[in-house]
């Protein structure tokens, strides 16, 4: 007579994406250990950190994956509402770090609204063309609501100012509006309406830090030593790693000092200086076998809402490991976007975790239907 495994465990704990959950660990423990050797092998002040921060976000995106498709159609509005006002707070009454106004501090906990907004963003578009119908996509009533949607929170955090998570918002809104089904003229005619504003946002729109960047990012040689010392920096720390690394804890660049800030937006640099090409590819397979489970989930979903929200989440995620990825390498502008579960801190951690917990829960009620 043979056993179901199954009935050995309680049914909920059964149901979880476990090899999804075993992947999210490998990717946050590999993150610890990069985060200990930019201390010179200490768990202080950032590998402890990240570890604790790490095991509370994961215990909440298993929560989170509890939940139904239903509960999120239910609050995705409540949700946006909430965090509009919170970022309206972020105004008002939010704490200035780094020259910039992003957070707000609510005693107990600091939270940053505009993180939050991001998958946020994505349940209340995937609601709304959820609720359209198909005969409305191709008229007006599909294109001002979600413009809406996505203007308000980016016009808050562009002003904050943070350009990295305003073109977040806008990709991730722009990825569930164009899976909705809107014409492709649409986004055509958009993207050369942004092209023509591009030089006018570049001259009266930014900051002069953010033109800086800009410029450096096109020209880092131009001042090595001043705007262009990170990415200079970063683009030795990882070609000095070679195929195979200079070795865990032996690291240069970040262990003198070299590297800035290599413990949140250049810990790729970090990492590749010791583990080389190889442990980078290791990397971003990791990453991209996270993605491809986050866009399966929607494949397989049978409802609009399941679809478009999946869709979005993983573009979120896929941002996040882009951009970052890309700054490391000179690749894009240093836009103060950390790499998911390696960088040190919490806001990016939070919200990756939200998009996985939500992506679980979406997958988990597929499995169970089946």
């Amino acid at each position: 007579m043979s056993t179901n495994p199954d009935s050995l465990v309680p049914q909920q704990i059964a149901e979880l994406p476990w090899r999804t959950i075993f992947l999210v660990l490998a990717i946050g423990g590999f993150g610890m250990l990069v985060l200990f050797s930019a201390a010179g092998g200490n768990l202080q002040p950032w590998a402890w950190s990240h570890a604790v921060r790490f095991s509370l976000f994961l215990a909440m995106a298993i929560f989170l994956s509890h939940l139904r498709e239903e509960h999120w159609k239910f609050f995705a509005y409540p949700l946006y509402v909430a965090t509009l006002i919170a970022l309206v707070g972020v105004e008002a009454l939010g704490q200035v770090r780094g020259g910039s106004q992003r957070w707000l501090d609510l005693g107990f906990i600091r939270i940053q609204p505009s993180e939050i907004m991001k998958p946020v963003l994505i349940l209340a578009l995937a609601r709304y063309y959820d609720s359209l119908p198909a005969a409305e996509l191709r008229r007006f009533v599909a294109i001002w609501p979600a413009a809406i949607l996505i203007a308000l929170p980016a016009a808050l955090v562009v002003i904050q100012p943070d350009l990295g998570t305003t073109v977040a918002l806008a990709v991730g809104g722009l990825t569930v509006m164009f899976l909705a089904g809107l014409p492709m003229r649409l986004f055509i005619g958009g993207a050369l309406a942004v092209a023509a504003l591009v030089p006018i946002a570049f001259q009266f729109l930014l900051e002069d830090y953010q033109r800086n960047r800009v410029l450096t990012f096109l020209n880092p040689e131009n001042d090595p030593l001043g705007t262009g010392y990170h990415i200079t920096q970063s683009k030795i720390a990882i070609g000095s790693g070679g195929l195979f690394g200079k070795g865990f804890l032996n690291g240069t660049q970040s262990h003198l000092s070299y590297l800035p800030e290599g413990h949140t937006d250049f810990v790729f640099a970090t990492m590749a200086e010791e583990f080389g090409l190889l442990g980078g590819l290791l990397l971003i397979g990791g990453f991209l076998l996270l993605i491809r489970w986050g866009l399966r989930v929607g494949q397989r979903s049978k409802s609009n809402f399941a679809k478009l929200t999946s869709a979005g989440l993983s573009m979120t995620i896929f941002f996040y490991v882009a951009i970052n990825l890309m700054m490391g390498m000179g690749l894009a502008p240093v836009v103060g976007i950390p790499l998911p579960l390696v960088s040190f801190g919490g806001s990016a951690m939070m919200t990756v975790m939200i998009c996985i917990g939500i992506l679980m829960s979406l997958d988990r009620q597929q499995r169970v239907k089946r």
